[in-house]
């Protein structure tokens, strides 16, 4: 029976890799009219599509030939699937940086789901993909400057510095001049991700859903239908530039009282674009940046308080949030035009950055995430498991959904001895959740693929947003707001 079921996934791995190679080519470069992108899509895709169904083989028959005949549960199949992950997640990461594009996206993303991916998966692609990403060379910077404003950069700026200060998986920011002397921040796209997008999208999905055939414990279709939707919308700059304005408006008119704290860069529209966006020039220290805070005078625990409150209104009061919130994306400065705190510091102003991704809260959805985080901090089983259910996690898999959210085990989510204001668990509880996570791989599996993606990106920036407040020691102000704030909604 054992022979019979490594020749079976045997058989179904070599079926998917010709597949992949060959109709996957096929159709990905039949899908242009423009005869010019089908010559790039024949030139690019098959070398990426080979190199896919390599690595997709290589993994996957890493895992059955490795782990095959290790009894279940034993030391010897828990230390064998730790070195199997770790050798395919180096695979993969090596594919992701070859590939470029909307791979490092991948990879960015799943360096994001601690708990919900194996760890060494995590802690491979959070090591690298945030600050390793490629770069697109001056020329092709110039071409695409061209194509959308018309001329080359030494024609449209005053000065524009060929080498970027940042590059990330989407584009790269240049820091250039206007005619007029302003300092402004050009952010310009990859050319590559015009060029091989959909068809990368296309060849993700097959890939992913290949590894569901073959192991169907294996199931994050749910990530590239993510990535399929919001793809698109990080891709226009003009969209993000909306979402700027948007969200700025949203705290002038729903959160006052914040809105001279909270900041994101002035758009120039006429030099703007859906591949090329211009903005106000930021200067400010990178919100997990301890030191450099200190040094302009403020201090990091009021930094936290705002990061945790600007979330907080987003989230439970705006139903407008940011989802994208990691370290480089969240810049810190002395708030200008203030003076001093009652301490003797500068008062802190939050600068937003990148708002390409954002989603929308429905009314419903706020007050049952307030709900669900009131019951995390009061240990309420009851209402823990009834908001769970609401929010989409269903009957049966809500302790999971909770240990989730606060890095707990369920034992000590109910624990009422336990100070639910820190959201972060112990050195044991990770390591406790790190057993579970590989453990129940099933039932995370499905668990992610119950919740609405609207859920999904919540965790991923619940996840963002512990990881800056550790570097500042978190102040876990926005559960206090989620409390608040939730009986402020059931008042309305």
């Amino acid at each position: 029976m054992a022979t019979r079921s490594l020749w079976g996934a045997r058989t179904k791995l070599a079926l998917s890799a010709a597949a992949l190679i060959g109709g996957g080519a096929a159709a990905n470069v039949a899908t242009s009219d423009d005869p010019s992108m089908t010559l790039k899509l024949y030139t690019t895709v098959p070398p990426r599509l080979i190199r896919d169904a390599m690595t997709a083989t290589a993994i996957a028959f890493d895992y059955e030939y490795s782990l095959w005949g290790l009894p279940e549960g034993s030391s010897e199949r828990e230390k064998t699937k730790h070195e199997v992950h770790l050798r395919s997640a180096r695979k993969l990461q090596e594919l992701c940086f070859s590939n470029g594009g909307i791979y490092i996206k991948l990879g960015q993303h799943l360096g994001q789901l601690e708990y919900l991916v194996p760890q060494e998966y995590v802690q491979t692609m959070r090591d690298s993909m945030l600050n390793k990403c490629p770069v697109s060379s001056y020329e092709q910077v110039c071409e695409v400057v061209k194509k959308e404003l018309g001329d080359t950069p030494d024609k449209i700026f005053a000065e524009f510095d060929p080498v970027p200060i940042a590059s990330a998986s989407l584009a790269q920011v240049h820091v250039a001049r206007n005619h007029d002397g302003k300092k402004v921040a050009v952010k310009v796209q990859h050319t590559h991700m015009t060029d091989t997008a959909a068809a990368d999208c296309a060849t993700v999905d097959f890939i992913v859903n290949t590894l569901h055939w073959i192991f169907p414990s294996f199931d994050y279709r749910w990530l590239i239908a993510e990535m399929r939707e919001s793809l698109p919308k990080e891709l226009d700059f003009i969209n993000e530039a909306q979402n700027s304005e948007k969200c700025l408006e949203n705290f002038q008119k729903l959160s006052p009282h914040i809105a001279a704290y909270v900041y994101a860069p002035k758009v120039y529209w006429n030099l703007s674009t859906s591949k090329l966006l211009t903005m106000e020039f930021m200067d400010g220290a990178e919100v997990n940046d301890v030191k450099t805070i200190k040094r302009l005078g403020i201090r990091p625990d009021e930094v936290a308080r705002l990061v945790s409150e600007t979330f907080a209104e987003m989230m439970f009061k705006h139903g407008f949030v940011h989802c994208d919130p990691h370290a480089a994306n969240l810049l810190v400065r002395p708030l200008p035009y203030s003076g001093k705190s009652i301490l003797g510091k500068k008062k802190p102003q939050l600068i937003l950055l990148d708002h390409g991704l954002y989603k929308e809260l429905d009314f419903e959805t706020r007050t049952n995430y307030a709900k669900l985080w009131k019951a995390l901090i009061f240990a309420d089983a009851n209402a823990i498991k009834e908001n769970s259910a609401k929010l989409g996690a269903g009957e049966d898999l809500y302790a999971l959904f909770a240990g989730i959210l606060t890095m707990r085990p369920w034992n000590r989510v109910i624990d009422p001895a336990v100070d639910h204001l820190v959201i972060q668990g112990s050195e044991s509880d990770r390591s406790e959740l790190q057993m579970y996570a590989s453990q129940y791989f099933s039932q995370i599996s499905e668990l992610l693929r119950r919740l609405p993606r609207v859920i999904l990106l919540m965790l991923k920036t619940n996840d963002c947003l512990r990881s800056v407040s550790n570097a500042l020691v978190l102040l876990c102000y926005y559960l206090f707001s989620a409390v608040t704030i939730e009986n402020l909604i059931i008042v309305r």
